[in-house]
């Protein structure tokens, strides 16, 4: 079988691939000898498929069905692995191999979910009830030694504040938000709430439908830290369709209020790090020309 990276993986690495990096025409070939090492068979390649991995549907020698993932190492697969197998399958995707081999760097085999069917196919206010209920499961004690393996969320949000700081200047308005974003975190981390290991980009689409229990996580980028961030992305969840409602001001402080009550977390946290995260999300897609991703989430900024 061709393994054809997916268009919007393509154009996904397209805006952040460094030089040199030859990541995606290797992929084909590191795809076939995973699949060979493991005695796949395959069914086909997930579609549209992510932003930052392949994922093949499969099925192992037995006849069970899988996903085979792969990622760039810059997409830190081996941090996604370490977090899964940590988590052991409670309120996520189950490993089916804890440990990599010495050529399967960024490789992972997964059980099978339901791919096309996610917590958004539900109405919105169930589709945040089940959201939330599954990242609370995924807030646990980071392992040993993690600081080795995870980045914090100060690392983390302190490579983007320089970057948003290097895209500032550019307009008034721009400017101003990520000023505000800025002096929001430098805020936050003076004394931040006792860490646990994070998804890193929860949001309802990384929420599929599964056989054992009725949803499960995927996709983590994960990251030790305090709960308010990891619940930030998940705020602004259908931003698209938050803009377009005239109320959509008022629906977002009173999703900010109900999510920091409902998972025991400090509301004006929450707060911060969802107009920070808003932010650096807009920021970034103006640098890579998303225009109107840009002006959808920096409008939301605005609210906060």
């Amino acid at each position: 079988m061709a393994f054809e990276p997916p268009p919007r993986l393509v154009r996904a690495l397209g805006e952040t691939v460094p030089d040199g990096d030859d990541w995606l025409a290797r992929l084909p070939v590191v795809a076939q000898q995973a699949v060979d090492l493991r005695v796949l068979s395959v069914e086909r390649v997930q579609l549209p498929g992510g932003r930052s991995s392949l994922v093949v549907l499969v099925r192992r020698a037995d006849g069970t069905p899988a996903v085979l993932k792969l990622a760039p190492r810059r997409a830190r697969p081996e941090s996604e692995r370490a977090a899964l197998a940590h988590w052991g399958g409670a309120g996520a995707v189950q490993l089916l191999e804890p440990s990599a081999g010495s050529s399967d760097e960024g490789v992972l085999l997964l059980e099978r979910l339901h791919p096309d069917v996610s917590v958004r196919s539900l109405p919105e206010a169930k589709a945040l009830l089940e959201a939330a209920g599954t990242l609370r499961r995924l807030w646990v004690e980071p392992p040993a030694g993690s600081a080795a393996v995870f980045e914090t969320v100060a690392a983390r949000t302190g490579r983007q504040a320089e970057a948003m700081s290097a895209s500032a200047g550019v307009d008034a308005q721009v400017e101003s938000l990520v000023g505000a974003a800025l002096a929001a975190r430098a805020e936050l981390l003076v004394a931040p709430p006792e860490a646990r290991l994070l998804h890193g980009t929860f949001r309802q689409s990384k929420v599929l439908a599964a056989e054992r229990v009725p949803w499960l996580a995927v996709g983590p980028d994960p990251v030790v830290g305090e709960c308010a961030f990891d619940l930030a992305r998940l705020v602004r969840d259908r931003v698209e369709d938050l803009i377009a409602s005239p109320s959509g001001a008022a629906i977002t402080r009173r999703r900010v209020r109900r999510l920091a009550e409902s998972l025991d977390v400090d509301q004006e946290r929450l707060r911060g790090w969802t107009l920070f995260r808003a932010v650096e999300s807009g920021v970034r897609a103006l640098r890579v020309g998303r225009v109107r991703d840009a002006e959808l989430l920096l409008e939301f900024a605005g609210w906060l």
